[in-house]
């Protein structure tokens, strides 16, 4: 567990300390290093959802402010419960979008979907599920 803080910590210094474009690469290596490391670590834990897991690395990686990836966590969790199969009417996918592209997509690239969607339509995930909460989707 102290790796995956340790490797949080780092990707999170890289974007505040250097321009997007300068550390887009080592943000990106440390995106992988951090979704091998959540599958691996994962069952030595006892976790039984590893992927789940490596989804939520994945979005905390993507987003870096830690409020919002809680705001994103709760959300998600709520609407699909990190399933990238998950359907509910004509929505589907980790972030419950309303659109069918999302069922042929992998999970990560939901999670970039979602995140996009979410910045464009609330402009932060913080936004998005005080929102959600609002209008008694909870």
């Amino acid at each position: 567990m102290m790796i995956l803080t340790s490797l949080t910590k780092r990707v999170r210094s890289l974007s505040r300390r250097e321009p997007l474009w300068r550390c887009s690469s080592r943000r990106a290596i440390y995106t992988g290093v951090l979704c091998l490391t959540g599958l691996n670590i994962s069952p030595a834990l006892g976790v039984d959802n590893s992927h789940i897991n490596a989804y939520k690395l994945y979005a905390h990686s993507r987003l870096i402010d830690a409020k919002q990836y809680q705001c994103i966590e709760m959300l998600w969790t709520k609407e699909s419960n990190w399933n990238p199969a998950a359907r509910n009417g004509s929505h589907y996918g980790i972030p419950q979008m309303r659109n069918v592209k999302l069922k042929t997509m992998d999970a990560y690239t939901q999670i970039d979907w979602g995140i996009r969607y979410l910045k464009d339509r609330y402009s932060t995930p913080c936004k998005a599920w005080a929102f959600f909460k609002a209008n008694g989707y909870s």
